[in-house]
């Protein structure tokens, strides 16, 4: 008799994540200092290292939450927090992203919370990102999805138009982000309210675009984060793969 080959497991988005996620904490060591980003896929890192501290397998942990929603859910499980002016070296940052290229540059703040994760992640001696295999890209900007910039209230139309202006050739177009049907500006943890820029073309040398739009009066950040992780954690339909800076 004949035994039929078994149909393969077909993994989630989030099923993926969780892996990567899990693969992360493995990195966790007791008395860390941790960043703790924000998102889908951070957040099941947190619940695996809150897991971790119940049991015991890890101790003496001191997160820093990189939003007030990831505040919130360390609160709940239990995990002792505290902030960058009382730890300004931490000993490692775990978060997602919106999208990675092969340098292993970084667009995030699709969620919101650029600025706080960019404030943690660089003051991190070592900062893993955790993704599923769907947000792997050939040059940032090539999903074609938003390249979000966040910006201070003020006159913010004056500000998203010499945004667009300064990738004319790229054929940017900028969008304030809102919030529901209520047309309402989506409002950071900050304060600012967020442009999520759209490149027709590929955005060029990522030093000078970095520097182009941090160099515009009302800019406070933007989502490319170059050079800063020093480790992605890939979790794919064939597996768990790692790749160090």
């Amino acid at each position: 008799m004949v035994t039929p080959n078994p149909s393969p497991v077909i993994l989630s988005q989030d099923e993926l994540k969780k892996i990567a996620a899990y693969k992360a904490v493995e990195f966790v060591e007791s008395g860390m200092v941790l960043g703790l980003g924000t998102g889908s896929t951070a957040k099941h890192a947190i619940d695996r290292i809150a897991e971790l501290l119940r049991i015991g397998q890890l101790k003496n942990i001191v997160g820093i939450p990189t939003s007030s929603i990831t505040h919130e859910q360390a609160v709940s499980l239990g995990i002792p927090l505290s902030d960058l002016n009382a730890h300004p070296i931490l000993d490692l940052a775990i978060d997602g992203a919106d999208e990675v290229d092969p340098q292993l540059n970084l667009v995030k703040g699709r969620g919101g919370s650029l600025l706080r994760e960019k404030m943690v992640e660089a003051a991190s001696k070592k900062f893993i990102v955790i993704v599923d295999e769907s947000k792997l890209v050939s040059h940032l900007g090539g999903t074609g999805l938003a390249m979000p910039v966040e910006i201070v209230p003020f006159c913010w139309e004056f500000t998203l138009r010499r945004l667009e202006m300064l990738f004319i050739e790229a054929g940017c177009v900028g969008k304030l982000r809102v919030v529901g049907e209520s047309g309402e500006p989506y409002v950071s943890d900050n304060g600012n309210y967020i442009i999520d820029l759209y490149f027709k073309s590929d955005m060029g040398d990522l030093k000078e675009t970095s520097d182009a739009i941090l160099r515009l009066a009302g800019v406070v950040e933007h989502g490319m984060f170059l050079d800063m992780a020093t480790t992605v954690i890939v979790g794919g339909k064939l597996g768990v793969f790692v790749t160090n800076k």
